[in-house]
């Protein structure tokens, strides 16, 4: 998978390199393994155990090594187990949130690229066709995205696994949506791991933005999303976190409301991931050229 770095330019590949995932996907026992025990819920509890006890400590200094993580970054404190490390807090100085409405922020640390949601409400991600219908489940709110983006937030080991909201305004709707659970990088090509996930959005109507679709998608080892129940959101307050492991954040806007930075544009049609930070700008409100105004629907 190739990611561009804003800040150095710079385009790199990540590698899966884990033997346990390419067992899992690329071995006949490792497939069959998957479909009946491991991409369930029953397996992500029992890690869900593991990695909350307090025995799961040693596996913090290694995990920080082999991931690069700068740890000045966060809030100083003793973890008591390695769950606690990985909702680890960052230091408020490193939550930038821009007080401009007019400016589109990103909801997370993460690896973002855009789609377009075509008239017919198909999204090709990777490698997969999906319709916006069997995303959401939802016929008549799918049709009111048609033309509109989809932007795809994937988050890795060494991301800060929290994320917020990316304007002001009220949660209209809520939804959760069982299902099984797949890793979400590049060995999972083969499944359509965005409409299988275990997954819950917020309909939100935004005060700049008009009505978003802010979803998350829980990932192999994962299988627990954290949200807070708010009717009322501000921009840049924490919306949630992820327990340990992968997990994507999957943002739908409707046609014309957001013009998106122009090197994401770029690299989206090159199917070029962009490392991003928690509330870095990513896009600017689109402007209604007759009346200065953008509708709110």
């Amino acid at each position: 998978m190739k990611i561009y770095n804003r800040k150095t330019k710079e385009i790199y590949e990540e590698k899966a390199s884990s033997k346990a995932l390419d067992f899992l996907y690329n071995n006949l026992f490792g497939r069959l393994l998957l479909k009946t025990i491991f991409s369930r819920r029953l397996y992500s509890k029992l890690v869900s155990l593991i990695i909350k006890s307090p025995i799961s400590k040693f596996k913090i200094r290694s995990f920080i090594k082999k991931h690069n993580i700068d740890m000045s970054l966060y809030e100083e404190e003793k973890y008591r187990s390695f769950n606690d490390f990985f909702i680890r807090q960052k230091k408020e100085k490193y939550k930038k949130i821009t007080k401009d409405k007019k400016l589109f922020i990103s909801p997370a640390d993460s690896k973002l690229i855009s789609y377009k949601i075509d008239d017919d409400l198909v999204l090709k991600i990777k490698n997969s066709e999906y319709s916006v219908q069997e995303l959401i489940q939802d016929e008549n709110l799918a049709k009111t995205y048609a033309g509109g983006l989809c932007l795809v937030f994937r988050l890795t080991a060494d991301d800060f696994h929290r994320y917020c909201h990316v304007d002001d305004g009220r949660v209209v709707a809520s939804k959760k949506i069982m299902g099984v659970l797949h890793t979400v990088n590049s060995y999972s090509d083969k499944y359509k791991v965005f409409s299988k996930n275990q997954r819950e959005y917020q309909r939100i109507k935004t005060e700049n933005f008009g009505e978003i679709i802010y979803m998350e998608v829980g990932a192999l080892q994962v299988g627990k999303i954290h949200n807070y129940e708010l009717d009322k959101v501000t921009k840049g307050e924490e919306k949630g976190y992820f327990s340990f492991g992968g997990s994507t954040i999957v943002i739908l806007l409707k046609k014309n409301k957001i013009n998106l930075a122009s090197d994401i544009v770029k690299k989206s049609k090159k199917l070029i991931e962009v490392k991003i930070e928690y509330g870095e700008v990513i896009a600017k409100k689109k402007l209604n050229i007759l009346g200065g105004r953008d509708d709110k629907k």
